[in-house]
């Protein structure tokens, strides 16, 4: 026995209470089990309870044994002073409270059903990628909507609270925290970090001055990607390397160390193809996070990010090497990854910071409107009939997988919950 399975345990009641009593033989009926408290103090706080015939209320306290709260230094600690009942595993010692008084305790042990121990131990068993795989859906539809929402909210918390210290560190300018958020999503996983710094050293306020001129935007984004390095033969290219080499003295514009990665890419997702698509977006929006502050639908955020790379990149996937003709539009996998990790958790982050509550929905409901992302996490859900159509279902799979089953939080888990529910 754990406190932590204890404390689930009392806290959903999973346990037989039917003529309850307490250690010392008094009746006993739970009438609140309390709030579990994540702060200093007793594990439930406002819960009420009735001994015979007098209604305490105040704090429950749980231990695997009576005797650990001599053991927790609980004796003289002012926070306890108010405990109403100790819930114990099992009772290895009279305990008195503050006021020198017997301290009123229910031992757990002989009133858990065993199949709830049972199924415990097996979750805490499995090694497979999903312990409770055997029980699932276990939820009912509802259930599995309302977990859902709920993780997907959760997911979108951990988001904004990235976004709005990314903000803090750009003194609190909301386009330029979006552009490196933006840089970073484009760069994929293989370049995500060169283009990351790409945005830090090429700021918004540089890009304004240029935005008109898309070869400036270009040489600027290739040139500190470092991809304007060597001789070339085409003009484009040359003029490209003429200009960045001036826009780097204009602007002090330091190297960057990290190289772009082409291994195992397709080419259409290359780096000089993503930075050209990059360029271009700029080149046709302005105030791009304030612009899609103001936006209503998902359609007309991928309106805005509809653009394709200027007419050199038809029949170039790399700089001087002429390829097979194919406009280079940004394709809707890749859309709806920027608006799933950048748009959305902006958009959620500001309207976390603010305290606007319209910019969270909206968040919430443009995920709702975006179709599922494909991974292999995704497709172990799908294959143990869990529905997932949506990107909400998808991000909310993905907390799930990430911050329960991985870390074998079954106890904080609805399903986890639903599963060890016992008959009683």
């Amino acid at each position: 026995m754990t406190e932590r399975l204890l404390q689930f345990i009392w806290q959903h009641q999973y346990f037989t209470k039917h003529s309850l009593t307490t250690t010392s033989g008094e009746a006993l009926e739970i009438l609140s089990p309390g709030v579990l408290n994540h702060h200093q103090g007793p594990d439930f706080s406002n819960a009420r309870i009735r001994i015979d015939q007098v209604i305490f209320a105040g704090h429950i306290e749980v231990h695997c044994l009576a005797s650990d709260w001599v053991k927790h230094n609980h004796v003289n600690d002012a926070h306890y002073a108010n405990v109403i009942l100790h819930v114990v595993w099992e009772d290895d010692a009279h305990i008195r409270n503050h006021h020198n008084k017997l301290l009123p305790a229910l031992e757990l042990k002989t009133l858990v059903p065993k199949i709830l121990l049972r199924r415990y131990e097996q979750l805490m068993n499995k090694t497979s990628t999903i312990a409770c795989a055997r029980f699932l859906p276990a939820l009912s539809a509802l259930g599995w909507a309302k977990w859902k929402e709920s993780l997907a909210v959760e997911r979108l918390i951990q988001k904004a609270n990235n976004v709005i210290e990314a903000w803090q560190q750009t003194n609190a300018h909301w386009e330029e925290t979006f552009w490196r958020s933006l840089a970073y999503n484009f760069g994929l996983k293989l370049n995500a970090d060169l283009f990351l710094q790409i945005a830090k050293t090429v700021s918004v306020n540089i890009l304004a001055k240029h935005k008109n001129q898309i070869h400036q935007l270009e040489s600027l984004l290739l040139g500190q990607g470092n991809l304007l390095h060597g001789h070339f033969t085409e003009a484009y290219p040359i003029m490209l390397q003429k200009e960045y080499i001036f826009l780097q003295k204009k602007y002090t514009l330091q190297p960057i160390l990290l190289q772009p990665n082409f291994l195992r890419m397709r080419p259409v997702a290359f780096p000089t193809i993503r930075l050209a698509q990059m360029a271009s977006l700029i080149h046709r929006s302005s105030h791009l996070f304030t612009t899609i502050k103001e936006l209503q639908t998902v359609e007309e955020v991928k309106q805005l990010f509809a653009v394709t790379a200027n007419d050199y990149w038809n029949d170039h996937y790399v700089l001087d090497k002429q390829a097979h003709y194919q406009v280079k539009q940004i394709g809707e996998q890749t859309l709806n990854s920027i608006l799933i990790n950048t748009v959305i958790p902006a958009l959620f982050a500001y309207g976390q910071y603010y305290q606007i509550q319209a910019y969270k929905e909206k968040a919430l409901y443009w995920l709702h409107q975006l179709k599922a992302e494909q991974n292999a996490i995704v497709k172990v859900f799908i294959n143990h009939h869990i529905t997932c159509t949506t990107a909400l279902d998808s991000q909310a799979i993905l907390q799930l997988n990430n911050q329960y089953c991985k870390l074998k939080k079954c106890l904080q888990c609805a399903v986890g919950s639903q599963i060890l529910k016992p008959t009683i």
